[in-house]
């Protein structure tokens, strides 16, 4: 129907996207997430996880990384979200979204939604959250992802100092009213809304930043107990929350573990209750383990391993030629079944099967073994520098043991050197990544944010986003990156976004490994335990067995 908000038919092409990622079976596991069992239940009973120490402050726009990004996505509620069952965009704080042009936004919200410290979630909340998010003052990651919005180049420019505190394209109306002016039209943008960083911010926040980082107070189903750094962050259930998915338990324990082994033996004597991803010594049978508890199913999120571009010796087109050498030595059959018992599937594109715009193949022949071709390939643009890589990893993620596979197929097949460089634990590896001190490469996962390919690509490769790991950049990327989110139907983006895509076969700024699938499991003090296509499981459907 002409003139009908454009917000309902974009929500609608994605979540039919989305819902492509539903779980799929795997062996005899219970890959639904769900326990047979059902036991009485303790509403106030509190569940511990596997997780790790965040690398930053709990601040929305300053959780990029997964460890930070899933406890922050507890204790806040943005506009809307994704119903975890079938990946339908749903309302929460907001009441509705509506455009006719897919550049101008009218955002209505509900009333009665309150922070943790009692005071009003409002439209102040979210315009001064994007506003504070936005200024490189105040040194958040994801600051970008306001870049859609008018006024954002004189909040954040490129170069020089900020010509304005404010987006211009944000307008307060009143206290459930605020309008959004973009710079051109996203017919994705309100799937967009979703990520973290349009969370908002109590009044509060913005006296102490730094204090709120440490002890955050938001808007979500959960708020914040305790940070007792390198060991636990614990949360409780908000008994006050508004939104559609309210705890069914009383609270949950992030216990940060170093070992993912030592994570899956908690599990096995049940001091774990839900595990984060089975670590690879333990996957080959870990269904015999855990049997009806045993998880296997479908996740959006991709292995990388990226080249350190920002290092003059791996720069230049001739490299291109290497990066791909380098890729094409790389056994992604054998390592997947061998090394990673069949839990992994061998990537052929830079983006996730069941996403919207995922396209098989767009990788080339850069992701086929081929030693000769890689040989040939690596000598032809100029040879590795020093004949030597290594691959930064975090030694607390289950990550040696392909790490060292993919580096032995790499030294088998052409002759360079490789090794392993591995850091202690997610925070150390990610700080040295984000301060781009690597010598050569990195291994960089990215798990999906909204299940658009864009999301994979725009995010990832443009131009100084902030999961650029690589330090790529190409004008030709961009520009078709810059075509794609300007297109009228979520369709055409993702289409054009495929153009883009095979830019970066090209170019090889990063080698696709592996698709992720969510291997993990539950204890016997838990039921209804369920991952969404985020591999991460529904916290607040979690029940707590009465002991």
């Amino acid at each position: 129907m002409r003139g009908v908000s454009q917000a309902k038919w974009v929500v609608a092409a994605v979540a039919v996207a989305l819902a492509a990622t539903a779980c799929s079976s795997g062996g005899s596991s219970d890959s639904s997430g769900g326990s047979s069992n059902s036991a009485a239940v303790d509403p106030s009973g509190t569940f511990s996880f596997q997780s790790a120490e965040p690398q930053r402050p709990l601040q929305p726009a300053n959780a990029m990384e997964n460890q930070g990004g899933r406890i922050v996505k507890q204790l806040f509620t943005g506009l809307v979200d994704y119903d975890p069952a079938t990946g339908a965009l749903r309302n929460q704080v907001a009441d509705k979204i509506e455009t006719t042009d897919a550049k101008n936004y009218t955002v209505t919200l509900k009333s009665g939604w309150t922070f943790h410290d009692g005071t009003p979630v409002t439209s102040k909340s979210f315009v001064d959250s994007w506003n504070w998010s936005a200024n490189p003052a105040n040194n958040q990651i994801n600051s970008d992802w306001f870049s859609d919005i008018v006024g954002y180049d004189a909040v954040h420019p490129d170069k020089g100092d900020p010509t304005a505190k404010e987006m211009s394209g944000l307008k307060v109306v009143d206290d459930t009213h605020f309008t959004i002016e973009l710079t051109q039209p996203v017919s994705y943008f309100t799937y967009k809304l979703g990520y973290s960083a349009f969370f908002p911010l109590p009044t509060g926040f913005f006296a102490d930043p730094k204090g709120y980082g440490e002890k955050p107070v938001g808007n979500g189903p959960y708020q914040f107990v305790s940070w007792e750094h390198n060991k636990a962050i614990t949360l409780k259930a908000y008994d006050k929350y508004q939104g559609t998915n309210k705890a069914k338990n009383g609270g949950i324990v992030f216990r940060a573990y170093t070992s993912p082994e030592a994570a899956y033996k908690d599990l096995m004597s049940d001091t774990l209750d839900v595990l984060d991803q089975v670590d690879s010594t333990d996957l080959p049978k870990y269904k015999d383990d855990l049997g009806s508890r045993a998880i296997d199913q479908a996740q959006g999120a991709i292995q990388n391993i990226s080249f350190a571009l920002y290092n003059a010796e791996w720069s230049g087109q001739d490299k291109a030629k290497v990066r791909q050498g380098l890729s094409m030595a790389i056994d992604r059959d054998t390592i997947t079944k061998t090394v990673l018992n069949n839990s992994r599937q061998p990537a052929d594109s830079f983006v996730a099967p069941g996403v919207m715009g995922y396209k098989a193949g767009t990788c080339g022949d850069a992701c086929k073994y081929d030693p000769a071709k890689a040989k040939q390939l690596i000598t032809d643009g100029g040879g590795v520098p020093g004949n030597k890589i290594t691959i930064l990893y975090n030694s607390d993620g289950g990550h040696k043991e392909w790490v060292d596979a993919v580096c032995n197929s790499i030294r088998q097949a052409t002759g360079v050197e490789c090794l392993g460089d591995p850091k202690p634990d997610f925070k150390t590896s990610r700080d040295i990544v984000t301060k781009k001190q690597v010598p050569s490469m990195m291994r960089t996962g990215w798990v999906q944010d909204y299940p658009l390919n864009a999301n994979f690509l725009r995010d990832v490769y443009g131009t100084g986003a902030a999961a650029n790991d690589a330090g790529y950049s190409s004008p030709e990327f961009d520009n078709l990156a810059k075509q794609a989110d300007a297109a009228t139907t979520v369709e055409k983006t993702a289409e054009l976004y495929q153009q883009a895509e095979a830019v970066l076969a090209k170019d090889m700024p990063a080698i696709p490994l592996w698709y992720y699938k969510t291997n993990s499991g539950y204890s016997k003090n838990v039921q209804n335990v369920k991952f969404n296509s985020f591999g991460d499981p529904v916290y607040t459907d979690v029940e707590v067995k009465k002991k």
